[in-house]
């Protein structure tokens, strides 16, 4: 497949950054930016004044803003910044900023960086955090009032849809918490790393039924950073850059996220993104060799397996029960362990993940002859995605 795409290749990521995953990280949104920007320049080979852009993204304001990071970190010839409003929707979504930008000749090299106290400072899992609490407005005035304060209680809802149209069961979520698991047991950034089995899943509490707590994400202080530099610029770095090339943002009808407003409730945003990402890629779904997909919840990553073509609509559960997303089988997903137990850096730890995997550098979870990586980030029925490759 041919592919008309002026961005395609024309940025590559050449460095990455990160702090330890913690509960209690003990230090500002700021120092956790500065430690994981600072690892991702030094791992690009640069110093900060080669650094010529720089953007972030936050929400409800819980991290630090780019002119005081670039400030800190002495960039004295930023000529492209932007600090995004935005939650996990964003993880890819500001590696595609970089890749515009430098494409456009507004800068050679973007620093792009997420950092967080996601447990002991702003947190997710509050309910006022979300503002239900605060006061109903648009389509959240018909859910707010029947318990839908958080994410937990939206997508638990889907999921319902899901198992009652498609027959898929909890066991089948189980064995998505399971396999992550036991990748997260063989990394040492990973938070959770005590083995995982389908009985351990079933015990744990309830959150919102169908959801137990081990289908949910963590809530984790860290930071993360990555380089992103000009093609020909990114054959100087010290390892095997990582091209970006394609990018997609959007989804499909649900106007603010809405519930009420969802076209299919057993859908995401994947559906609506795949074909012409693939295609300015020039790739199909078979060419992928792995998936860092965002997976706040279990059902979440179950959605986007099927959405972006890994298996057909409805046999996501089967799918992934049968070992295919497990390193080795037909695509491993979340070979970190991901958001639910490597911890939550807002996603963008995912595709710090796609990185390592592609410079052939991800040590014990290494995936064999990985060439090709999709990744994702999502968020109400909004979301973004990367076609990552070597």
């Amino acid at each position: 497949m041919t592919s008309d795409n002026p961005c395609k290749d024309q940025a590559a990521i050449t460095g990455v950054g990160r702090t330890a995953i913690t509960r209690s990280s003990g230090v500002s949104t700021t120092t956790l930016a500065f430690e994981a920007c600072t690892k991702a320049i030094r791992d690009a080979g640069l110093t900060p004044k080669d650094i010529d852009g720089i953007v972030s993204y936050a929400l409800f304001g819980d991290s630090t803003g780019v002119r005081e990071v670039a400030t800190g970190l002495g960039m004295p010839e930023i000529q492209w910044s932007c600090d995004v409003n935005g939650g996990g929707t964003q993880s890819n979504a500001v590696l595609a900023q970089a890749s515009m930008a430098i494409t456009a000749g507004l800068c050679n090299r973007v620093l792009v960086y997420r950092a967080l106290n996601g447990r002991s400072g702003v947190r997710m899992g509050r309910i006022g955090t979300t503002g239900a609490a605060k006061g109903f407005s648009g389509g959240n005035q018909w859910t707010a009032p029947f318990g839908f304060a958080g994410p937990p209680q939206s997508y638990a809802m889907m999921a319902q849809k899901h198992m009652a149209e498609y027959g898929t069961t909890s066991d089948h979520l189980g064995h998505l918490a399971v396999t992550l698991r036991a990748n997260a047991v063989k990394n040492e950034r990973a938070l959770m790393r005590n083995p995982l089995t389908l009985e351990d899943y079933h015990n744990s509490r309830w959150v919102a039924e169908p959801f137990h707590i081990l289908d949910c994400c963590q809530e984790t202080d860290a930071g993360v950073a990555m380089v992103v530099s000009r093609a020909d610029l990114a054959k100087e770095t010290q390892h095997r850059p990582v091209y970006i090339s394609a990018f997609a943002y959007g989804g499909g009808p649900a106007p603010g996220g809405a519930m009420d407003k969802y076209e299919d409730f057993t859908t995401l945003f994947g559906k609506y993104l795949a074909p012409g990402l693939y295609k300015r890629a020039g790739i199909t779904v078979d060419d992928i060799d792995l998936a860092e997909i965002y997976d706040a919840f279990t059902f979440v990553a179950l959605a986007q397996i099927e959405d972006f073509g890994f298996c057909k609509k409805g046999e996501g559960g089967p799918f992934i029960a049968d070992g295919n997303i497990a390193p080795g089988g037909k695509i491993p997903v979340g070979t970190h362990g991901g958001l639910l137990s490597e911890g939550y850096v807002h996603g963008f730890n995912n595709v710090a993940e796609a990185a390592d995997q592609l410079r052939g550098e991800a040590g014990p979870l290494q995936i064999k002859d990985a060439h090709i990586a999709l990744t994702s980030g999502f968020g109400g029925n909004v979301g973004s995605a990367l076609i990552l490759r070597n």
